[in-house]
């Protein structure tokens, strides 16, 4: 790929539309070979023809019964996909293998984090999941019961996961590490029957006290009967007589049997919630079912990251997360793709854990967050460059805004500038990528793209008035899709007014982006993460770029707090760059740097230099945290923040 700076929309003579900034074009040998080798005739095709889009990539799944209709608007905004139709998730995960070629295949790689492997092929995982299918219907599990997963990232979060869809039950994952009060309020407010976790998981050398953290949350969850343990740390744990069972006795039962049906669910049936916090208020369970979710990650999948046979795909998100459910456990499966899951943090025991994972197994594509490369690109050039990554064809990011200056250092020191970066916009809402490219077309460092084929979004002012481009503005989707939330559970009041309720007629994101004249979109951020100064409106994740861009530091976060002249005025937060020292002298470099980049507007009013930020365990910064400490107020929702 080759950057080439561009000031207008007329043809170069190499054919390609000149564009304003730097972009970054693919090689022709990345074209020839795409499963969508012509953005642009799709797009069209998509746009003019929603239903017709969505029913072909349908057509290419296996269902029980044939939808009526592909979509039913006529209870806006509870939009319905592919009503009257009969599928399971599952059946296309694992069924439909079972007696062709695909079953022999490695479904998924597994490293734990001490090194211990595991290599699964599908029929292996189909065999798994419906021995334990067969183990929670013995346990009183059916159709429509909400089962609770708190587990590590070991292969059997997948297999509790997908022999829950294979009953018609829906799993409630909650991430590996959440708190006593997170995971017991998820639990109350699903009231599920049945809990699946294990004595512990390894991270960072440690272990994560899984069944001790389950144990209390227990004490206040009387819904659970049983409590399925997975023995993965060998550290002794309490087992409750009576509720607690072994993971690994179940499965050696001689009486188990290694079939199990696939329950028959109507295309709207719920699959899965899953809790995703707010700024303010209890954390919501967004819905998502089996028909359409199955629709929308499996053409994302497949399209945004040209995914071949032969491919080895490496999403490194945690299954606990949207990301993980979407492109770890499901849209891998339905893509008859080989799938890596790693157990470990990405720096130990060493900086490059990663990069010999991705020599080991050659991965052809790696999935992950900004949060991730900007911590590993702390560790310098050297480290990636001791392994062999000419396995990798294309790179991708997820969770946040990627700055310019971390999207660089990946394609230049882990994609040898010859990996397009699929730069992926879309929430726990959505289920599915919404604004992203594909390999074929140009990329400017820190833009998702365009939205995907059939989507259309608009950016608004506060009135709701569509802004001109170049200015920021509300993110809306103007459109239905297949993989959409349904509803939040038991609260159909609440989706309709968080999500449709601003703009009636529009799904409010609550990201602030804004459109260049190319038409690609740039998410600025959370509209949380938007601070206004003296009447101009200031991203913090442009901020964090122009601050990230400096060689002295390595991550930033920046606030708006009170200012009696400003309205308010510009607080950052900094981590140094290893071998760099925290000085009055580099603060004010910092200060100036932003101004710089960004205008005078920009400059911090104060920079203060700290060893670590308040993050989600899914590595988004929390800036309400740093606001609330910074003005002595309650933190409020702080269920998502890392230990």
């Amino acid at each position: 790929m080759t950057a080439t700076p561009a000031t207008s929309m007329t043809p170069t003579a190499d054919g390609r539309p000149e564009m304003e900034g730097e972009v970054f074009w693919p090689a022709p040998e990345v074209v020839q070979h795409t499963i969508v080798p012509d953005w642009d005739a799709l797009a069209q095709r998509a746009d003019h023809d929603l239903e017709g889009f969505w029913a072909e990539q349908a057509r290419e799944l296996d269902w029980y019964t044939p939808w009526d209709k592909v979509l039913d608007e006529s209870n806006k905004p509870f939009f319905k996909w592919f009503t009257g139709a009969k599928v399971n998730i599952v059946y296309n995960c694992l069924d439909r293998y079972m007696h062709t070629a695909i079953r022999n295949q490695v479904a998924l790689i597994w490293e734990g984090e001490k090194g211990d492997s595991r290599e699964i092929s599908y029929a292996a995982l189909n065999r798994e999941v419906c021995r334990f299918a067969n183990v929670l219907k013995g346990l009183g599990v059916a159709k429509g019961d909400r089962v609770t997963i708190y587990m590590g990232r070991v292969p059997e979060i997948a297999v509790a996961m997908l022999a829950c869809a294979k009953l018609g039950a829906i799993h409630s994952v909650v991430y590996g590490g959440f708190s006593v009060d997170a995971l017991a309020g998820r639990i109350d407010d699903s009231q599920s029957r049945l809990a699946i976790t294990c004595d512990g998981a390894f991270l960072n050398g440690k272990i994560v006290q899984l069944k001790q953290i389950m144990d209390e949350a227990l004490t206040r969850c009387p819904s659970i009967e049983h409590v399925v343990v997975v023995k993965r740390t060998g550290a002794g744990v309490a087992m409750q007589s009576g509720r607690d069972l072994w993971y690994h006795d179940l499965m050696a039962d001689p009486a188990i049997s290694d079939v199990c049906p696939t329950e028959v669910m109507d295309a709207e049936d719920p699959l899965y919630i899953l809790y995703t916090s707010g700024t303010t208020g209890e954390p919501k369970a967004i819905v998502h079912t089996h028909g359409g979710y199955m629709v929308g990650i499996y053409a994302t999948l497949k399209m945004v990251f040209d995914l071949h046979p032969e491919d080895r795909w490496w999403c490194a998100a945690d299954p606990g997360w949207v990301t993980g459910h979407s492109y770890i456990v499901y849209s891998p499966l339905l893509n008859a793709a080989t799938s890596l899951m790693y157990e470990g943090a990405p720096a130990f025991p060493q900086p490059d854990r990663w990069w010999a994972l991705i020599e080991k197994y050659r991965i052809s594509i790696l999935y992950t967050a900004p949060t991730a490369i900007r911590g590993l690109m702390r560790f310098g050039d050297d480290w990636p460059g001791r392994h062999d990554l000419s396995s990798l064809r294309l790179l991708g990011t997820v969770g946040e805004p990627i700055n310019p200056e971390a999207w660089k250092w990946y394609h230049r020191v882990i994609g040898h500038e010859r990996c397009p970066i699929m730069d992926t916009w879309w929430q726990t809402e959505t289920g599915m990528f919404m604004i992203t490219p594909t390999p074929v077309v140009g990329l400017k460092p820190g833009s998702g793209t365009r939205p995907f084929f059939g989507l259309r979004a608009e950016i608004l002012d506060e009135a709701g008035n569509p802004v001109p481009d170049g200015e920021e503005g509300y993110l809306v989707l103007l459109r239905p899709w297949p993989a959409m939330l349904r509803t939040v559970y038991q609260d159909p009041d609440r989706y309709v007014r968080q999500y449709w309720g601003r703009y009636p007629g529009k799904y409010v994101t609550g990201d602030s982006a804004k459109r260049d004249r190319d038409g690609y979109y740039w998410v600025i951020g959370r509209v949380d993460d938007v601070i206004k100064v003296s009447g101009y409106r200031l991203g913090t994740a442009e901020i964090e770029s122009a601050l990230v861009s400096h060689p002295a530091v390595a991550e930033a976060a920046t606030i708006g707090l009170p200012h009696d002249v400003k309205g308010t005025a510009i607080h950052a937060y900094c981590i140094l760059r290893q071998g760099e020292t925290p000085s009055d002298a580099l603060a004010a470099e910092l200060r100036e740097h932003v101004g710089r980049h960004m205008g005078p507007i920009a400059k911090p009013e104060a920079i203060t230099f700290v060893d670590k930020l308040p993050k989600t365990r899914s590595g988004k910064i929390m800036r309400r945290v740093l606001k609330a400490r910074a003005l002595g107020l309650p933190e409020g929702d702080i269920s998502t923040l890392e230990e």
